[in-house]
């Protein structure tokens, strides 16, 4: 099987050779710090996963077919430089305070988006789904060729205007003017509909969509499930009855935090697979969600990233706690979010191992690095 074969048949509880071997990735700081645990100099950190994914024997990552945000970005520039901080403009206006070095999430210190104006001035115009660099057909043709899994862009909703505008900012505007928050929620769907539209239009075969929504917190969403009723559920339900048009029924949401109280919404909005299940100090777990949800819960994720800094024992624990969720279906195992730099290298490829071993059976895996094998 390969790797495409492979991810449908675990998605869907059919037989397959073997669990996928997959991860989301690394914080950018955790390769160079690997790199002084023997990890060779030669080996980067590319959150396309390519590098690394051959170097740890990993199936390839799923590769995305288009991008349904802000086209263009804005430029990416240093505004300040504060030594071992810096303030930068991202790719999407805001001006955020980081650590040059063992950075965790940044902090906001200047939104672009502030009200009506600067959202039709500045960001409405960067969702036309007509831009024409949001899909790259000939590259999307040579993955599906490779057998790789085929991600349709699934954008965001509320995830990215949170980061737009502030989560303070962006909360007052649905309680002061809701029209103008179901405005830019329409917007946000408008641009998802008509890229994947394009993208079907253009003859390629997606296997999922993925949307990112980082919505919630450890206590729960940030925006109440009245308001994600109201206002989300339909737009959803825009995208998911195009994907089952176009036979993608695979549609997952990125989203940390607590998500407990927003699962049984998205799957009535046809959003039917939770990533990467954070386990957090709330304690989730893909195991509780499959007792709970069933089998309509499909989920890609859910193996706590402490435990990766444990050590051995542990690792080998939850491996085959999760072992018999991972044989049903449905599920695919991996680290709960970006690996972080206090995971050692050893304890990382110990769970490569072990995991090799136990979800792959040692059937048909890419070989890992002589150095590491």
């Amino acid at each position: 099987m390969n790797t495409r074969e492979r991810f449908h048949a675990q998605m869907h509880y059919q037989p397959r050779d073997r669990s996928l071997i997959w991860d989301f990735n690394f914080w950018r700081e955790t390769i160079p710090i690997w790199h002084e645990q023997g990890l060779p100099k030669d080996i980067k950190h590319d959150y396309t996963g390519a590098g690394t994914d051959e170097f740890f024997g990993m199936d390839p990552t799923a590769r995305w077919t288009g991008y349904a945000g802000l086209c263009p970005g804005f430029e990416v520039k240093v505004i300040e430089d504060r030594g071992d901080h810096e303030i930068i403009q991202q790719d999407n206006g805001v001006h955020v305070l980081r650590k040059k070095f063992m950075s965790s999430i940044p902090q906001h210190v200047r939104h672009l988006l502030v009200d009506r104006a600067s959202w039709r001035e500045h960001y409405k115009p960067r969702l036309d789904p007509a831009h024409p660099s949001r899909i790259n057909a000939q590259r999307a043709k040579e993955h599906s060729a490779r057998g790789d899994v085929l991600l349709l862009s699934g954008g965001s909703l509320y995830g990215s205007l949170r980061d737009w505008m502030g989560m303070e900012n962006l909360s007052l505007v649905v309680y002061d003017d809701p029209a103008w928050f179901e405005e830019m929620v329409t917007t946000m769907a408008d641009c998802v509909v008509g890229t994947i539209q394009r993208t079907i239009d253009l003859g390629i075969q997606a296997d999922a969509c993925g949307i990112w929504e980082d919505m919630c917190y450890n206590a729960g969403p940030l925006l109440s499930p009245k308001h994600f009723k109201k206002y989300l559920v339909p737009q959803y339900r825009r995208i998911t009855d195009l994907l089952h048009r176009a036979n993608v029924d695979v549609v997952w949401v990125d989203c940390d935090g607590c998500i407990d109280h927003l699962i049984p919404l998205w799957l009535e909005a046809g959003v039917n697979c939770m990533f990467p299940i954070e386990i957090g100090t709330w304690g989730a777990d893909p195991i509780k969600y499959r007792q709970q949800f069933g089998r309509d819960l499909l989920m890609v994720g859910g193996f706590d990233k402490h435990i990766l800094m444990a050590g051995p024992a542990a690792i080998d624990r939850e491996i085959q706690r999760l072992t018999p969720l991972v044989e049903e279906g449905g599920y695919i195992p991996l680290a709960d979010h970006r690996v972080p730099p206090d995971v050692p290298l050893a304890h990382y490829v110990h769970y490569l191992k072990s995991a090799r071993r136990v979800w792959g059976k040692n059937t048909n895996l890419r070989p890992m690095h002589p150095s590491i094998a």
